[in-house]
C-alpha cells in the first residue's frame, strides 16, 4: 500500500488545517490506520489512530479536543482535522497503516508497516 500524505501548511495559532492521506489500494480500509508527528531533533510521536472494525479512535493526550481522525472509505482517505493549533504542533506530520497492529501497540511507530511522505505542519505564534 502507498500513502500519499497532503494538506500541510503555514498556520497562525488557533488556527486550523485538515490533513489528507490517500492510499493506493482499497485494503488499506481494513488496517488500522493513524497519524504520527516528528519535530526537529525529536522522536516520532503518536498523534491518533482509527481502528478498522467500528472506526474507535485514540489520540495522544496533547491533542485531545483539538485534532479528529476520521475516514472517508469511498476515497480510501484518511483526514485529520486539526483545530486550535498551537507552536507546539509544530512537526512534519506522517499517515501510517498497519495491517497487524492490535491495541496495545497502537502508539508505536513500529507497530505500522505502511508510511507515507509527511507532510510539513507550522504553526506561527
Amino acid at each position: 500500500v502507498q500513502l500519499q500524505a497532503s494538506g500541510g501548511g503555514l498556520v497562525q495559532a488557533g488556527g486550523s488545517l485538515r490533513l489528507s492521506c490517500a492510499a493506493s489500494e482499497r485494503t488499506f480500509n481494513n488496517y488500522v490506520t493513524g497519524w504520527f508527528r516528528q519535530a526537529p531533533g525529536k522522536e516520532r510521536d503518536f498523534v491518533a489512530t482509527i481502528f478498522r472494525n467500528g472506526g474507535r479512535t485514540y489520540y495522544a493526550d496533547s491533542v485531545k479536543g483539538r485534532f479528529t481522525i476520521s475516514r472517508d472509505k469511498g476515497k480510501n482517505t484518511l483526514l485529520l482535522q486539526m483545530n486550535s493549533l498551537k507552536p507546539e504542533d509544530t512537526a512534519v506530520y506522517y499517515c501510517a497503516a498497519g495491517s497487524g497492529t492490535i491495541l496495545s501497540q497502537i502508539w508505536y511507530a513500529s507497530a505500522y508497516n505502511y508510511w507515507g511522505q509527511g507532510t510539513q505542519v507550522t504553526v506561527s505564534s
